[in-house]
């Protein structure tokens, strides 16, 4: 789909309500201040009329730079610089795998090499146009490592083999289990908690 697709792009009428809910919340002058949740939006709206997890198209940079009054490059400079925005068409499931220390130390190859064997290779999206794979930096659950990012949830404590049963039920278009993958809860201790178990 080329950029050229999204000319005529405005927010539709279940985005529209929330970016005037945004924009509102700045005062007159600092309305600026609403291009992240703006982007964030835009690329959400992409994502549901694409059945992709959606992405920014030059046009629609532009539409968000003229609804705030800032110039183009501006906008561009935010959407370029955090990675939760996508500068280009991504898959229906857009894996973020984190590759630092802490996960590579706990098996981050590991969950690559899933990747990997189910067919899903770094930088590319798969050609069913189901997932994409990219590796980043720290998604702040090192305690979990290693883990993934899987469009808004955090999928943790992954061994190649629960990860390949992540990707089998994303495939059969199954809901997933977020969060541990190996049974404790949130980032207690194997086991269960240890100190503190009962409430005094």
């Amino acid at each position: 789909m080329s950029d050229a697709s999204f000319d005529d792009f405005t927010f539709n009428e279940t985005y529209e309500p929330l970016a005037q809910k945004h924009i509102a919340k700045y005062p007159d002058g600092r309305q600026q201040s609403a291009v992240m949740p703006l982007l964030d939006l835009a690329q959400r709206q992409i994502g549901e009329e694409t059945a992709t997890q959606g992405w920014l198209p030059v046009p629609v940079i532009e539409y968000i730079a003229e609804r705030l009054g800032m110039p183009y490059i501006r906008v561009y400079e935010v959407a370029t610089f955090y990675t939760m925005y996508n500068l280009v068409p991504v898959g229906k499931y857009h894996i973020q795998l984190c590759g630092t220390t802490p996960c590579m130390l706990r098996g981050s190859d590991d969950v690559m090499k899933a990747c990997n064997d189910f067919g899903i290779h770094k930088g590319k999206t798969t050609e069913d146009g189901l997932f994409t794979l990219t590796e980043v930096e720290c998604l702040g659950a090192c305690c979990n490592a290693p883990m993934v990012q899987i469009n808004d949830d955090y999928v943790e404590d992954l061994t190649y083999d629960s990860m390949t049963s992540v990707l089998e039920a994303l495939k059969a278009g199954g809901p997933i289990p977020v969060g541990p993958q190996n049974g404790r809860k949130v980032s207690e201790p194997l086991g269960g908690p240890q100190t503190l178990t009962e409430f005094v």
